[in-house]
């Protein structure tokens, strides 16, 4: 994996974002599978919430009529524009989650769908450096990869790190999270994590 990878499943997502936008509309994650990602938010009571390569804001939208306080972050230009119009109530960042554009301590939680997976596997350990760098003390977790089987069915131009669950476990737990939880469905490995409590 090189940033050659990285720029064409930009160019990827840039250069059929309609359909991208059209297809991400119809579903939120958050509301279908977040439930104890959002239970484990209000034990801490945590409020603020990055939603790291949150494409057109469908699931920035989610935590936003829930009451948190909600931020998108992506680096598609065009997808950032459909958030904004769609979910004027939440904030938008456009930046790349290898080096988040966020300060230290800043968020109680971050949700990242199928987002991570398009992280060069060598970038992967500093990519969850930096998660745990934003999450404030007790911060919440979210991340879902694919496995390598389902991966290797996409037949889009966009390139996929794809994910055994012992390998999402031992890489969070490197970067400092504890009580991570990893589960699998459908092809999708997804895990919950916390930072410690301080």
């Amino acid at each position: 994996m090189s940033e050659d990878d990285v720029a064409r499943t930009l160019q990827a997502y840039e250069s059929d974002a309609d359909a991208y936008v059209e297809k991400y509309r119809t579903e939120s994650v958050l509301a279908r599978y977040g439930e104890a990602f959002l239970e484990a938010l209000e034990t801490t009571g945590g409020q603020r919430v990055l939603d790291v390569g949150c494409g057109p804001g469908v699931d920035s939208a989610t935590l936003e009529a829930r009451g948190y306080d909600a931020v998108g972050l992506d680096p598609t230009e065009a997808f950032l524009q459909a958030a904004t119009e769609d979910v004027p109530s939440a904030s938008f960042l456009r930046g790349d989650m290898r080096a988040l554009p966020v300060a230290t301590d800043a968020v109680d939680g971050l949700w990242v769908c199928a987002s991570f997976l398009h992280v060069p596997r060598a970038d992967a350990p500093a990519t969850l450096r930096e998660f745990r760098r934003v999450l404030d003390a007790d911060g919440v977790l979210y991340l879902s990869v694919k496995r390598p089987d389902l991966a290797a069915r996409d037949g889009s131009n966009r390139h996929f790190e794809p994910y055994q669950p012992g390998a999402v476990r031992d890489l969070l737990e490197a970067a400092g999270f504890e009580r991570v939880t990893v589960t699998e469905l459908d092809g999708w490995v997804s895990a919950l994590a916390r930072t410690p409590a301080g």
